[in-house]
């Protein structure tokens, strides 16, 4: 890996003008022939995707003809996200360039999220993180990572910008997709005034909003719906839980999914009528993705630190939405959970009850 600044953990303020510049010029010193390679986390979410397909259409537009885009694990793309552009760009990682002259990551707050990719940062190109997590780790060479960005596209389209590449309708869309998943539709805390900016800069290009909410939220299938039913009619309060705050959570096993023949991706959504619960501040989905595997999702409405969950348990996120991978029983994950909420004492915020 080609350091052009000690990589170190990012700075809580967002990128230096000295990260801006370095950053810059990773992208403009590439070879005439260069070889760029895009990752993002495993099981791509919107902005994970969104924000690393713009930004390779963005290089296509500056006349970088050898840009791949990948992630690790089965080259599965969300239904919801099959719409959008770029996806040409994407290979399995299997095929991804061995030796990229330039890596760029999306969205991973370590390297453990690029799974079997995570050695081309060791490899003899420069290695650029663009990235929103508090959590992050400082793994690349250069680090963009922003906590107060409400999504990963907010830092992609500055660099785009600093890069001198105008917005056109397909490298919006993508954005604007990332952009509104991690936002939720735009009603999250994240969703500032800059926020609201950005999605008017989209917007003028032309797409078209209800289209793109319409496909990437409003639809899905019917199984889909059915297995809702069903994984919702299993969950569980705990008023007493995080410190009182409350906790609420369900799970979802491979042979629910089975069952009513869905796809793992169908689950990513399952946590906004798991949230709604008046009664607690924390909710959890825990999906199971093998034996004795389970992704485990967490939202707090502002009373609970979450990510202090998170990445106690080996994984990390924002205080109000983070992750892990827990290994076990369903009971022996959600138990890791309750201890460890226990100790992460409430900031104060809302009242679930109020």
């Amino acid at each position: 890996m080609t350091a052009q600044v000690d990589a170190a953990k990012p700075s809580p303020a967002g990128p230096t003008e000295v990260d801006w510049v370095a950053a810059v010029a990773a992208v403009r010193q590439l070879p005439a022939e260069g070889r760029v390679l895009l990752i993002c986390h495993v099981n791509p979410d919107g902005d994970a995707l969104g924000s690393m397909l713009g930004f390779g259409l963005g290089l296509r537009r500056l006349g970088v003809h050898e840009v791949q885009a990948t992630f690790p694990g089965p080259p599965e793309v969300p239904e919801p996200l099959g719409g959008l552009p770029g996806l040409d760009l994407l290979v399995p990682a299997a095929e991804a360039h061995p030796e990229p002259d330039l890596v760029v990551c999306f969205d991973a707050a370590s390297d453990s999220r690029l799974g079997e990719l995570a050695d081309r940062l060791t490899g003899p190109g420069t290695a650029l993180v663009l990235d929103h997590h508090a959590s992050n780790t400082g793994f690349g060479d250069v680090n963009l990572v922003d906590p107060e960005a409400a999504a990963t596209s907010v830092v992609a389209e500055q660099l785009l910008e600093r890069l001198g590449v105008p917005l056109d309708p397909n490298i919006a869309e993508c954005l604007y997709v990332a952009l509104s998943t991690d936002t939720g539709s735009f009603r999250f805390d994240a969703t500032t005034p800059a926020v609201h900016e950005m999605a008017a800069r989209l917007l003028a290009t032309g797409i078209s909003p209800g289209d793109i909410s319409r496909r990437v939220f409003d639809s899905r299938p019917f199984g889909a719906v059915r297995l809702f039913g069903e994984v919702l009619g299993r969950a569980r309060l705990e008023p007493e839980a995080a410190a009182g705050q409350g906790l609420v959570w369900t799970y979802a096993t491979l042979e629910d999914l089975d069952r009513h023949d869905q796809r793992p991706y169908v689950l990513e959504a399952l946590i906004d009528p798991v949230r709604c619960t008046a009664e607690a501040d924390v909710s959890c989905v825990v999906k199971q993705t093998g034996p004795d595997v389970w992704a485990v999702s967490l939202r707090s409405k502002g009373a609970t630190d979450v990510s202090r969950v998170a990445v106690a348990l080996g994984g990390g996120g924002h205080r109000l939405a983070a992750g892990f991978t827990g290994r076990g029983t369903v009971d022996e994950v959600v138990e890791q959970i309750r201890a460890e909420l226990a100790v992460a004492a409430p900031e104060g915020g809302i009242d679930p009850q109020g």
